[in-house]
């Protein structure tokens, strides 16, 4: 009787001991998601202003020589994701993110600026940031509320990324009009879908730095917001 007394007990701690641990780990998971939410908006007030001082500029970063420009682009934006990966335990870390921030706004400039060359243009570019926000709802109700593991999708994303990219390294030699519309058009779909992938990750617990959350869920957002603004400037666009 009292072995079984002692067993009893022993599995009752065990249980409220799995329980606390579970209320822990769910608390904290809340914390990272809330944490990652309020740093995503915040990481849009840098890239507008970067954009509006870019359109307001004139900004070009090597126009005349696009190859060029994008390996310098790639070396600074791996740059900033080396410093943010290395600080993201620190308020550096926030501050090197908003930063990467303020220079993918002013990246987005001349798509910006061309777009707003359009007797429409204000019109194309609030419907793509309504598209953009209304994707970012979807993927983030589905990622807290589905009980299907997205986890999976990862490698294949991944793959998609790496076709589309090496599309649109071809096409600036190119020049295709139909083969711009088809990575713009894949793009949307795979970073809407990146954005379910990073955002599942931190309701599971995948994911538990709030800095590089943001920064994974950032780049699906500029990226879906960006291809869908060339979608609605190639084929919605009007002239004066």
């Amino acid at each position: 009787m009292a072995f079984e007394q002692n067993r009893l007990q022993a599995t009752a701690q065990a249980s409220g001991l799995d329980a606390s641990q579970g209320l822990a780990g769910a608390v904290r998971r809340n914390r990272v998601l809330r944490n990652t939410y309020w740093l995503l908006a915040l990481s849009m007030v840098p890239t507008v202003l970067g954009a509006w001082i870019g359109v307001q500029s004139g900004f070009s970063f090597f126009a005349g020589s696009p190859f060029v420009g994008l390996l310098v682009f790639l070396g600074v934006a791996f740059g900033f994701f080396f410093a943010i990966e290395r600080f993201k335990n620190s308020g550096v870390g926030v501050a090197l993110l908003l930063g990467f921030t303020f220079f993918m706004g002013l990246m987005l400039s001349r798509l910006v600026g061309a777009v707003l060359g359009f007797s429409n243009g204000a019109s194309l570019v609030m419907t793509a940031f309504g598209g953009t926000a209304a994707i970012f709802a979807v993927m983030a109700s589905v990622a807290s509320v589905s009980k299907r593991d997205f986890t999976g999708m990862g490698k294949w994303l991944f793959i998609g990324f790496m076709v589309v990219f090496v599309a649109a390294i071809a096409n600036i030699w190119l020049q295709m009009p139909a083969l711009t519309l088809t990575i713009s058009t894949l793009a949307v779909l795979i970073f809407s879908a990146f954005i379910l992938y990073d955002l599942q990750r931190v309701v599971n617990g995948g994911e538990t730095n709030y800095v590089t959350a943001t920064l994974s869920v950032y780049l699906s957002i500029y990226n879906v917001f960006a291809n869908l603004l060339m979608l609605l400037g190639v084929l919605g666009g009007e002239r004066d």
